[in-house]
């Protein structure tokens, strides 16, 4: 056995490989550990919500169908009754896609964002009091970039649902829809044999009850309407 000859090209040749391995072993421990580093830092960021209104990001690299004006933000909040707030108000885990989105953003522009904002229900936030979420970051001049969508538990019909509730001109609407619901039901006739106009008497006796008891009721369980609270941190405002 000692007697035996070796190839020193091929001892080189395994020491090599063997070197190779233990290198790439810690190349690959080293990657993973800075991977884990940076989704815990942007994490850390998602959960701090930091207030700033301007991201670096290069314009010609984003995708213009991802770009948002705030006016289209608050129209389809207040269509659907939702909010916009600050990432450090969800209540909510951020998805893995949410983080990796953020990474891979943020490597192709060579910058860190902050200013994280969340389109989404009300019960999805930590409101200061007490569905869909959509992850914004802000990109300047009152525009915000959709990063990432997750979740599908948003009815079509909320839309319509809500409506009531957009703004005091829907919400009388409804009354008024109500109201002649109501004067249609009621045995007008026979007021009519010794009142007159007892239709409109009635009508609007019904309107101004129906709208009393609504608003009464509204306003009694700390809500706002549609148009005052899409991008208000507090539950009732």
């Amino acid at each position: 056995m000692f007697s035996k000859t070796i190839n020193l090209r091929h001892e080189l040749d395994r020491a090599k490989r063997q070197a190779s391995e233990q290198d790439l072993l810690a190349s690959v421990t080293e990657i993973l550990a800075k991977n884990k580093a940076e989704r815990l830092d942007i994490l850390r960021r998602l959960e701090s919500g930091s207030g700033t209104s301007l991201n670096n990001l290069n314009l010609e690299q984003l995708e213009s169908d991802r770009m948002y004006h705030i006016g289209h933000i608050k129209k389809v909040c207040i269509d659907y009754r939702l909010r916009f707030l600050e990432s450090n108000m969800f209540k909510h885990d951020f998805p893995a896609e949410a983080i990796s989105e953020i990474r891979n953003l943020e490597k192709q522009h060579q910058t860190t964002l902050n200013g994280f904002r969340i389109i989404a229900p009300t019960k999805a936030f930590h409101l200061l009091n007490y569905n869909d979420p959509m992850l914004f970051v802000p990109i300047g001049n009152d525009y915000y970039y959709l990063i990432h969508q997750w979740g599908d538990d948003l009815k079509a019909s909320r839309k319509w649902l809500v409506w009531p509730l957009r703004n005091i001109g829907t919400f009388t609407l409804l009354c008024l829809a109500v109201s002649i619901f109501v004067t249609l039901i009621f045995p007008v006739n026979r007021l009519g044999e010794n009142i007159r106009m007892a239709t409109i008497i009635v009508f609007l006796f019904a309107f101004k009850s129906i709208f009393a008891v609504f608003m009464y009721g509204f306003f009694m369980g700390g809500r706002k309407f549609s148009a005052q609270m899409w991008n208000s941190k507090f539950y009732n405002s």
